[in-house]
This record gives structure tokens, C-alpha cells and sequence, in this order.
């Protein structure tokens, strides 16, 4: 396995565990509130913070352990763009709907959450676009 296949499993991965994490968190809390009364700042920026250092540490481990981590060749920049342009799809969706919830007074809580769950569809879509593009190639468009 390439090693930017081995960094896109770490990121996609710890995308989704940050935010699971988060979400356990944020729902145990609101077992006797309303959701939107629920202090949800503090674990919303944990939660980000411990999957930037996860994935950091992860890939640093893997990088010590892989012989071909300065190989970068044009299929994994062609497969890291086209991954990108899928998962940046999701940012723009995402910033749309907390517009519009911005528009229409939304609460911050919903707005902030939007926001957190759009940048995690985004490592995760886009992760998976590019683990798809490593194993099948890349798609013809």
C-alpha cells in the first residue's frame, strides 16, 4: 500500500472517530437538557484538535515505518486532487445550509454543528474517493 493510501486511511479514520466522539459526548449531555442548551463548544474543539493530533502522530509513525514515504508520483497527485474536488463538494453544501440557517436565526449550536459535520463529510467522502481511486483507478471523468 502507497504511502499517501496509508495517510488517507489515517485521516479518513480519524475524521470519523473525532466526530463519533463528539457526537457520544454532546448526546450524553443532553439527556436532561434540550440539545441546543448543551455546552458543546469545548468538546466541539477538542474533538478537532484530537483528530489534528492523531492524524499527526499516526502519520509520523507510519512515515518512520514506510520506506517510500517521499514517493510522490503523478498518480497520487491526480488521486489527491480528485479526492479533494469530491470532498470540497461537501464543504460548499455545508456552507450553503449554515447559511441558510444563519439567515432564517438558526441557533448557534445548529449552525456550529453544520459546520463540524460538513468538514467531516468532507475528510471522510473525500478519503473514500481517494481509497477508491487507489484500489479501482481512477474514474474516467
Amino acid at each position: 500500500m502507497p504511502f499517501e493510501e496509508k495517510r488517507t486511511w489515517i485521516l479518513g479514520a480519524a475524521a470519523v472517530v473525532s466526530y463519533a466522539i463528539y457526537l457520544v459526548v454532546v448526546l450524553i449531555r443532553a439527556r436532561h437538557d434540550a440539545l441546543t442548551m448543551v455546552a458543546y463548544v469545548w468538546p466541539l474543539l477538542w474533538a478537532v484538535a484530537g483528530s489534528i493530533a492523531a492524524s499527526v502522530v499516526a502519520t509520523i509513525v507510519v512515515s518512520l515505518a514506510s520506506r517510500d514515504r517521499d514517493r510522490k508520483d503523478q498518480r497520487d497527485r491526480e488521486i489527491d486532487r480528485a479526492g479533494a474536488q469530491v470532498g470540497n463538494a461537501f464543504v460548499v453544501l455545508d456552507a450553503v445550509v449554515a447559511l441558510l440557517l444563519a439567515l432564517a436565526d438558526g441557533d448557534r449550536f445548529w449552525i456550529a454543528n453544520v459546520i463540524y459535520l460538513g468538514f467531516t463529510l468532507s475528510a471522510v467522502v473525500g478519503a473514500v474517493a481517494k481509497i477508491v481511486a487507489y484500489r479501482r483507478g481512477l474514474w474516467p471523468w
